[in-house]
C-alpha cells in the first residue's frame, strides 16, 4: 500500500459536531429546505457557501465540471451566470441539460439538482454582469476562456487592459454574458453521520408538485 493511500485512509470525516436532519418536518418544496440548508452554511462560517459545481454534457458526450457561484434561487429554479461563448455555454447550448452539486463539509452536507437549463433574456444577462465587481467584469470582457494561453505576461497585460476598458465605460456589457436557470426535475440531500447512518433524501418532480422520501445513502 503505497504512502499516499495510507495518508488518505487516515484522514478524519465527519468531525466536530453535526447538524442534525428532522425528516419529519420536510418541506413539500425542495427549494425551501435548499435555502435553509444554505442558510445554516453561512451562520456556520463555511467558506464560499454560495459555490457549486456545475456539470454539463461536453461536445464529445463525456462529463464536463467546473465550480460557479449560484446567483439566486427562485420559484422558477436556480440560477448561474456564463459567458455563452465560453466551453460551458457552448455544452448547455448543445445540451441544456446540467447538474448542480453543493458540498459543505464542515457539516458533513450535500445536496445535488438536476434538471433543464434555459438561457435568460439579454436584459437578464446585462443587469447580472453590471451588478458584478469591475474586476470579475474586466476578465469576464476577454471572451477568451479555456483558449491556449502563450504566458502569463499575456494575460496580465490583456487584464489591465480589459480594467482600463472597464473604468473608462462603466456600462459595457459582455456581447455573450447570460444569466441561466436550471429547472429541477431532481433535488437530493444528504446528511452525512459520523457512525455512517447517513441520510438521504430525494425530491421527484410531478407536474407542478413533488413526491419526496428517503433513500438509501
Amino acid at each position: 500500500m503505497s504512502d499516499l493511500r495510507e495518508l488518505l485512509r487516515g484522514l478524519d470525516v465527519f468531525s466536530g459536531d453535526l447538524p442534525d436532519f428532522d425528516i419529519d418536518a420536510l418541506p413539500a418544496d425542495p427549494r425551501e429546505l435548499f435555502v435553509e440548508w444554505l442558510l445554516d452554511a453561512v451562520r456556520a462560517g463555511v467558506r464560499e457557501p454560495h459555490a457549486m459545481t456545475l456539470s454539463t454534457v461536453g461536445t464529445d458526450g463525456g462529463p464536463s465540471a467546473r465550480v460557479l457561484i449560484v446567483k439566486d434561487v427562485s420559484p422558477d429554479g436556480w440560477h448561474f451566470a456564463a459567458d455563452a461563448g465560453s466551453r460551458k455555454g457552448r455544452e448547455l447550448a448543445a445540451h441544456p441539460a446540467a447538474a448542480l452539486t453543493f458540498h459543505w463539509s464542515a457539516l458533513a452536507r450535500q445536496i445535488r439538482v438536476h434538471g433543464r437549463v434555459a438561457a435568460g433574456s439579454a436584459e437578464a444577462g446585462a443587469a447580472d454582469f453590471l451588478a458584478r465587481s469591475p474586476g470579475a467584469r474586466a476578465e469576464a470582457l476577454l471572451g477568451r476562456q479555456s483558449t491556449p494561453l502563450p504566458d502569463l505576461a499575456t494575460r496580465d497585460a490583456a487584464v489591465r487592459e480589459s480594467a482600463a476598458r472597464v473604468e473608462r465605460e462603466p456600462g459595457l456589457v459582455a456581447p455573450g454574458w447570460t444569466l441561466y436557470t436550471l429547472r429541477p426535475d431532481s433535488v437530493e440531500f444528504w446528511q452525512g453521520d459520523r457512525d455512517r447512518r447517513h441520510t438521504r433524501v430525494g425530491y421527484t418532480r410531478a407536474g407542478d408538485d413533488w413526491k419526496r422520501g428517503l433513500l438509501w445513502p
